[in-house]
C-alpha cells in the first residue's frame, strides 16, 4: 500500500490500529449503512452537505416533484462533494457568498445556509414529515426505483426493508401495476445481497480514514512505525473494519490520543495494549493495537490476513515444529522465538518467499511461493498512461487541456480522452459530428508541445442489441474506442451475453469498459457468461478494462485471474471526471490488478508510447 499511495507504510481486519511498543516502557456512496441523522454540532464536511442534498433529491423523486428541481439538487450535491474548499467555511465567511459555487442558486443557497446552522432545512423537513426516512434505504434495493417505492408505500404503507421482504414473500408486490413475479424474485435477491453488504465500506473510504488517523497519531511523537493491516492492506475492494499497528515508546500516549480523537463517537474498549472506537458519522470500527518491537512483523502478518491464508501458514509452521501467532514464530517444544520482527523473516523461517499482501487469499499463493512462481506484480510506477477519462465536453469537470496537463505532471507519456457517446443524453454525450470535431481538437492540441501524447477517443455505449452507439465510420476517425454498457442492465444472462458478443464484432473497439457494470455497495454485476465474453475478447484482441474508480473496481480481481488464464490483456484506467481523479484513482486499479496476479506485460498502458501505438493499431 505504501508504494501505491505514498507516505507512511500502510499495515487487520478492521482499519485495526496495531501499535508495536518498545519494551522500555499505538461519500455518502462510500458507506453501505442505513440512513443516519447528521449531528449539526460537529464540523460539517462537504460530503455531508452533498449526502443530505442527494437524499432530499431522492425524497423529491419519490414524491414525484418537478424533475428540474430534482436535477438541480443532484447537480449541486455532485459539485459540492468534490468542491476544493469547505462549504462550511464559505458559509461562515461574511465576505463570501455560497452562490459562487457552480450550480447553487438562491433557493439552494438558503437551504445550505440552514443546513449549516442546524443540520437540516425546511424542504427536507417537510419531506421527512410526509415520508419516513427509512424509504431512503429502499432505494438501495434494485428493481423498484423511486416510483416503485412510492407505489408500495401508497398501497401497503411499506417503509422498511423487512416490510418490503414480507409483501414479496406474500406475493403482493405482483398485484401492483407494472410489477410481477420476476420483479418480486429480483427484489428478494437484492434484499439478501444488501443485508450481506450492510456495514461494508469502500476501500477508498478506509484509506482516507487510515491516513487521517495515522497523521493524527504520528503527531503525538515517540512512534517508530505506524501501519494499517487487514483487508485494507490486502487491497480488498470493500472493508468491514480497520486495524492499525504501531511501535515505539510513545505507544501508551498514542492509545490515549486515539480514544480522544474528535471523531471517536464511541469508545468500544481500552486496555493497556489495545483500544477500539467507532470512528466518524459512518461508525467504522477501528482497533488500535500496541505490540512489542520484536513482534511487529508477526503482528503485521497475522492482522493482515486473510484468515484462510493464515490457517495454511500456521499448519505449515506446525509441521516444522513451530507455532505462529501475532507475537512471533516460536518453537513448539519451548518458548524460543524463531522470528517475529519482520514479515520477511517469518515467511523465510517456514520455508517460503515473502508473499505480497494482495495475494494472501489462499488462492494458490502458498504453492507459488514454494515453487518460485510468485508473479512480479505490476506497480504504480509501471503505468505510462491513462485510457479512460471525461472532460467538460460531456460530464467531466475539467477541460481537455487541464486533463492533459495534469497527466503530464503525473509523468505519463500518453492519455486518451474518452468522453461519452450520445446515448448518455444526461451527460451531453457526443454524436458522430461532435465526436469527429472533438478528435480534430485533440489533434490540434498535440501540436502545442504539451510534452504528452493525447489520443482522441470515446467511451461508446453498447446498445441493447449490441450495436455501437455511433456509426462505425465515425469511430474509425478516433485513435481508441472504449465500449461500455450503461443501460438495460436487467437483461437475462443469455441476452446480455449475446449483446456483448455482438459488440466485440465492432472493428473499432479496443477496450471493453467496466465489463460487469457493477457499482460497489450499490449495484451488482449484470448477469452474463463472462468466460465466453473474455475468450472472445482475446480472439479479437480487445483489452479488458480494470476501471480504477473506487466505486467500480471493475473487473474485480477474481475475474481478472480468470481472464488472465485465457490469455486476456488488460487496461487499467481511472474513468476520471476531474483532474484529481487521475492521480487518486489509479492506485486502486493497481491494487485490483495485483490481487488478480497481473504483471506489467499483462497491461496495455505499461507500454512505452511507440509500442502502445502499435498495440492499439486497427488491423
Amino acid at each position: 500500500m505504501s508504494a501505491l499511495f505514498g507516505g507512511k507504510q500502510i499495515c487487520k481486519y478492521k482499519l485495526r490500529l496495531c501499535v508495536s511498543v518498545a519494551q522500555t516502557s499505538t461519500s455518502a456512496r462510500d458507506v453501505h449503512l442505513p440512513l443516519r441523522r447528521y449531528n449539526h454540532k460537529e464540523r460539517m464536511e462537504n460530503r455531508e452537505f452533498a449526502r443530505i442534498l442527494a437524499e432530499t433529491a431522492d425524497l423529491m423523486e419519490i414524491a414525484a416533484e418537478d424533475s428540474f428541481k430534482i436535477r438541480s439538487y443532484r447537480n449541486a450535491a455532485s459539485v459540492i462533494e468534490s468542491y476544493p474548499e469547505r462549504i462550511e467555511d464559505i458559509l461562515r465567511n461574511p465576505d463570501r457568498k455560497i452562490t459562487e459555487v457552480a450550480g447553487v442558486g438562491k433557493s439552494l443557497a438558503h437551504a445550505l445556509e440552514e443546513l449549516g446552522k442546524r443540520g437540516s432545512f425546511e424542504k427536507r423537513d417537510l419531506l421527512l414529515a410526509r415520508y419516513p426516512p427509512t424509504l431512503l434505504e429502499l432505494l438501495r434495493i434494485q428493481g423498484l426505483g423511486p416510483k416503485g417505492i412510492a407505489l408500495v408505500y401508497e398501497h401497503y404503507k411499506v417503509a422498511t426493508i423487512d416490510e418490503l421482504e414480507r409483501i414479496c414473500k406474500e406475493q403482493k408486490l405482483r398485484e401492483l401495476p407494472r410489477m410481477g413475479a420476476k420483479l418480486e424474485e429480483k427484489v428478494l435477491k437484492s434484499i439478501a445481497q444488501y443485508r450481506q453488504s450492510t456495514g461494508r465500506f469502500l476501500l477508498s473510504f478506509g484509506k482516507r480514514a487510515a491516513d487521517e488517523l495515522i497523521t493524527y497519531l504520528s503527531a503525538s511523537g515517540g512512534l517508530e512505525k505506524i501501519t494499517a493491516a487487514g483487508s485494507l492492506r490486502r487491497g480488498k475492494e470493500t472493508i468491514g473494519d480497520l486495524d492499525l499497528l504501531v511501535t515505539g515508546p510513545g505507544a501508551a500516549a498514542a492509545l490515549e490520543s486515539f480514544v480522544s480523537h474528535p471523531k471517536a463517537h464511541s469508545v468500544l474498549g481500552k486496555g493497556a495494549n489495545k483500544a477500539s472506537i467507532q470512528f466518524g458519522l459512518e461508525g467504522l470500527q477501528v482497533d488500535l493495537r500496541a505490540l512489542p518491537h520484536e513482534s511487529y512483523g508477526a503482528a503485521m502478518q497475522y492482522f493482515t490476513g486473510s484468515k484462510e491464508h493464515n490457517i495454511v501458514l500456521r499448519s505449515r509452521a506446525l509441521k516444522l515444529g513451530l507455532t505462529l501467532n501475532e507475537y512471533g514464530l516460536f518453537q513448539v517444544d519451548g518458548e524460543k522465538r524463531v522470528a517475529g520482527e519482520t514479515e520477511e523473516d517469518v515467511y523465510e523461517k517456514i520455508g517460503l518467499r515473502w508473499i505480497p499482501p494482495e495475494l494472501r487469499e489462499n488462492c494458490g499463493e502458498i504453492e507459488a511461493a514454494l515453487e518460485g512462481r510468485l508473479p512480479k506484480l505490476v506497480q504504480l510506477s509501471d503505468i505510462r498512461g491513462d485510457l479512460h477519462m471525461h472532460t467538460t465536453e460531456t460530464d467531466g469537470r475539467a477541460t481537455l487541456r487541464e486533463m492533459a496537463e495534469t497527466a503530464r505532471q503525473l509523468g505519463y507519456e500518453y492519455i486518451a480522452i474518452t468522453d461519452h457517446s450520445k446515448a448518455l443524453a444526461m451527460a451531453n454525450g457526443l454524436d458522430e459530428k461532435r465526436a469527429v470535431d472533438f478528435a480534430k481538437q485533440v489533434r490540434e492540441l498535440n501540436k502545442d508541445g504539451l510534452g504528452i501524447r493525447v489520443l482522441s477517443g470515446l467511451e461508446c455505449d453498447i446498445r441493447r442489441d449490441g450495436e455501437m452507439d455511433l456509426a462505425e465510420d465515425a469511430l474509425a476517425e478516433l485513435d481508441i474506442v472504449v465500449a461500455s454498457v450503461h443501460s438495460f442492465m436487467n437483461l437475462e444472462a443469455s441476452e446480455m451475453t449475446d449483446r456483448m458478443m455482438r459488440a466485440l464484432e465492432s472493428p473499432n473497439i479496443r477496450i471493453l469498459g467496466h465489463p460487469t457494470g457493477r457499482m460497489l455497495l450499490h449495484r451488482d454485476s449484470f448477469p452474463f457468461d463472462f468466460e465466453r465474453v473474455a475468450k472472445e475478447a482475446v480472439r479479437r484482441n480487445v483489452y479488458l478494462e480494470i476501471n480504477a474508480s473506487p466505486e467500480r473496481l471493475d473487473l474485480g480481481s477474481a475475474m481478472v485471474r480468470t481472464a488472465r488464464s485465457f490469455g486476456a490483456k488488460f487496461a487499467i484506467s481511472t474513468d476520471s471526471h476531474q483532474t484529481k481523479h487521475l492521480g487518486a484513482n489509479m492506485p486502486y486499479g493497481i491494487l485490483t490488478a495485483r490481487r488478480g496476479w497481473l504483471e506489467a506485460p499483462d497491461i496495455l498502458n505499461t507500454l512505452p508510447l511507440q509500442k502502445f501505438e502499435q498495440a492499439i493499431r486497427k488491423s
